[in-house]
């Protein structure tokens, strides 16, 4: 399963870039298909950290580690979001930063979890 959860956050930061990637060359309609797609993967995403977080021994810091990657997805809805209105989304990328920061620090270094 944690293959799995890999497996479908790695393809939802893909599908992020590549819809960033859309919308700066100005295919409106290629960007709002892969947010579509994106959101399924954000589903995906969560489902599988989910179905990992009530497969082990919660720890309060898997908890945190499911609570900031929530908050990264929510950044990558507010960075798109943003760009798509054509708004500044300087501290949107900055959280995002952070939060993906986090994120992959306690679940690659910190928790026991990993590959």
């Amino acid at each position: 399963m944690i293959h799995a959860h890999i497996t479908s956050w790695l393809l939802a930061l893909i599908l992020f870039i590549v819809a960033l990637g859309l919308h700066k060359s100005g295919k409106e309609k290629g960007f709002k298909i892969v947010k579509m797609i994106l959101r399924l993967f954000y589903l995906l995403t969560i489902g599988t950290g989910i179905w990992i977080l009530t497969s082990i021994n919660i720890d309060m810091m898997y908890v945190i580690k499911s609570l900031v990657g929530i908050w990264v997805i929510g950044m990558f809805e507010m960075v798109l979001a943003g760009t798509a209105k054509g708004k500044k989304t300087a501290i949107s990328w900055l959280l995002l930063i952070i939060s993906l920061v986090i994120v992959l620090y306690l679940g690659f270094v910190y928790l026991p979890l990993s590959f």
